[in-house]
Parts: structure tokens; sequence; C-alpha cells
């Protein structure tokens, strides 16, 4: 390892990074150390400020983008080079932990300020993005962020998207940008010239192989949907159940049948019902209308299209009393990731001499579109019992510092490139 960027790499402060993850936490705790900060909400606002306070602190700068994507930059000795990236998110799940997401942002600004402090000069700016609700658990779906900054999805496909509370993305969304008024405009589709995001692995994989270090190859593909049951409402003591159209049992039926639809003998595909909204919700009335939504994915492409295919025809046979309605709302195909980057990422992990492992991710990042545009990458780390978008997720201190110090040398080997 070259001796200026090891002297980057001493820089990584565990004890800072810890602290931040800790300062974090507090906007949006919930009982058991748990973290509910919805994307363009109140909590989310107030930790873009926060960490906007620390990139102005070391004199980066900083902009942001149409959907509210988040930008720190530091600058690199070329004006017209394409930025070097990483990042993660700062939103959480309704009742979700403290790594999840903002350990890459974290992870992200301490290379940038340990590159800053050993005076690294680099031919490529390097850049963190904090990109706008990844989660997709207050407004549906996932990763929306990146995928209207590369261009994947338009801005005007999600902004009558409206949350449980009936309050629009587009509301909400200018809340946010309206916090922020002096950062600096970024433009959408902005080039790339790398990216790499680091993550706590979300499952059990490194702790029990006692690895430190992930290095992911790929993700696997998902298909969302939102499926509607309509039927009528009725009193529940005078209502005969042959008489009725019960939205609520029609829905169970039609779960059970995606459930047959999605039995894997491998146990390799993953299903999901993770949200479901019944009306009108009263203990003495009928359901008139359910809707649920559908996760369903897998590695293999071929696997991932045929079920995805199979859920609307399954959705509709299994209702009978009732009509049906099916929404695809995410369709992101199987991502492997840029074999130079994955080399990269593993070249570090062997210089700081962290035991480590090549492996996909099965949960879906902004990564998979930035995939998209530039060679990509990212880097795992362990998380306690692989708990995540739980209240009990944890990680070791030790741990998060070793994946910021991978970070930082990946970067700047890319970032001279």
């Amino acid at each position: 390892m070259r001796e200026d960027v090891q002297n980057a790499v001493n820089r990584v402060d565990q004890h800072r990074l810890w602290q931040r993850h800790m300062e974090m936490a507090r906007i949006g705790a919930i009982p058991g150390n748990g973290v509910n900060r919805a994307a363009f909400s109140r909590e989310d606002i107030a930790a873009r400020k926060l960490l906007i306070s620390w990139a102005r602190a070391r004199n980066f700068t900083v902009a942001m983008d149409a959907i509210g994507n988040l930008f720190i930059r530091r600058a690199g000795t070329d004006p017209h080079a394409a930025p070097v990236m990483t990042g993660s998110h700062i939103d959480s799940q309704p009742r979700g932990g403290r790594f999840d997401g903002i350990y890459g942002v974290l992870a992200g600004l301490e290379a940038l300020e340990a590159i800053e402090q050993a005076g690294v000069k680099t031919r490529h700016p390097v850049e963190l993005v904090a990109w706008s609700n990844e989660e997709g658990g207050r407004f549906p779906p996932c990763t929306m962020g990146s995928a209207v900054y590369t261009g994947a999805r338009a801005l005007s496909d999600f902004l009558e998207v409206k949350d449980n509370e009936g309050i629009a993305l587009k509301d909400a969304l200018a809340q946010t940008l309206a916090a922020t008024p002096a950062a600096e405009k970024r433009e959408l589709n902005a080039p790339a010239a790398a990216y790499i995001e680091a993550h706590i692995e979300q499952g059990p994989l490194l702790e029990q192989e006692g690895k430190v270090i992930g290095v992911v190859t790929a993700i696997q593909g998902l298909r969302w949907f939102n499926v509607e049951v309509f039927g009528e409402t009725a009193h529940a003591g005078t209502t005969p159940l042959g008489a009725r159209k019960d939205a609520l049992r029609e829905a169970i039926a039609v779960i059970n049948a995606l459930h047959e639809l999605t039995r894997d003998a491998s146990d390799t595909l993953r299903f999901t019902i993770g949200r479901m909204l019944v009306a009108p919700n009263s203990p003495n009335s009928v359901p008139s209308h359910v809707m649920f939504s559908v996760d369903v994915r897998h590695p293999d492409p071929a696997t991932i299209a045929r079920v995805g295919e199979a859920i609307e025809s399954a959705v509709r046979n299994a209702a009978k009393r009732c009509s049906v309605k099916v929404t695809p709302t995410l369709h992101d195909d199987p991502c492997a990731f840029d074999a130079a980057v994955v080399d990269c990422v593993e070249r570090a992990a062997q210089a700081l001499k962290l035991a480590q492992r090549r492996m996909p991710s099965g949960a879906s990042h902004d990564a998979m579109y930035m995939a998209r545009v530039c060679p990509t990458g990212m880097i795992f780390v362990p998380c306690e019992g692989g708990i995540s978008h739980n209240e009990a997720e944890n990680a070791r201190p030790e741990d998060l510092a070793a994946g910021a110090r991978v970070l930082t040398a990946a970067l700047l080997e890319l970032a001279d490139r």
C-alpha cells in the first residue's frame, strides 16, 4: 500500500465514527435502541442538517438535487474529472436499527475526513452522497433517490405517491428541499467515475465465519407490487357470511395462493407481505378494501422473471367474490458489480490484513442503480446475529472502522485512475 494511502487509512478514527453513529441514533430514537427516521420527515431533515454541519466544518462543498439526494464533495486536482462516489442513506424503517444505511453515509464522511487530514491529493473529486428514500417505508418504492438520479425512473413517477397519512411525496420533498436553502444545486444524471457503498451485511454469514469484510459481487433481483382487493362494507352482526364481499377474507385467500406460488424447496426465493391497509378498519364492519404490498426476490434472472409474471394471474385466480387490481411498483433485475471495483475492494482488505470473503447481497441497495451508470461495488461489515430492519440491530465499533479503512483505501485507488 502506498505511503500516502496508508497515512489516510491510519487517520480513520474509530471513536469519532462510533460517536457520530450514536449522535445520529438520537434523531428519531425509539425504544429498544432503534430509530424511526422516515424519508422527508422532520427527523430526516434534522439528520441531514447534522451531516451538513460536519461537512462544512471541513469546508467540503454541499449540493442537493431535485429528489433531495445530498452530495458532499472533496475537490480533486482535475476540475473536469467526474467524482468517485460513496454513500448510502439516512432514512430508516419504522422500527429500524442504528446502522442500516447511516453506516455507509458516516463511513463515507470518515473516509473524506481521513483523506483530508492526511493531505492526500486526488485527481478525481471524492464525493459522499446520502440518497433519498432508500427504504421506501413511507413512500414506496425503495431506492427512489438513486433511481431518479441515474435516470432509471422519472421524478414525476413518484410525486403523487402518498404515505399512510395521505401526505403526498411532492409536499414532503418540498419541505426537505426548503430546509437546506444554502446547498448548491446538483443536476440529475450527473456523471460519476465510480461508486462504492459500505453497509452492514444485514445477514449472518460474516459473523458466523469470523470475517470482517464482505467483498460484494452482486445484488439479487426483485419485483414489488401493490395488490388491492375491492369488496363491500356491511354490518358485522347482521350480514350472513354467504352474502358478504369481504375484502380481507379474499385478501387472505390471495396471500395463501401467493405463498404457494413462491414455495421453494431450496429456500432461495424471498417472498414478503410487509404492508397492509384495511378499510374501513372498524371492528364491527366487513372490510370493503384491502391494499397490501408484495416483495419477491431471487438472484437468478429467469426465476425472478417467471415468478414476477405469475403474480397477477395467481391473484386473480384466488379472488372469487371481490374484484382485484395488481399494480407493479418496482422491477429490478439482478445486478453484477464491476469486476475491477470488486478486485479493488478485495485488494484493500488484503493489504489491511482483514479477513474477507466474496459474497452477493440479498438486500437491495442504491449501488444497484449506480451500477447502471458507472463501475460500482460494495463493502459489507458484520452485524450482530445478522439482525437488521429491527431495533436490536447492532455492530461493533472495530468492524465499522475496519470497513471505513477499506473504503478509504479503495476510494483513493479509484480517485487516481
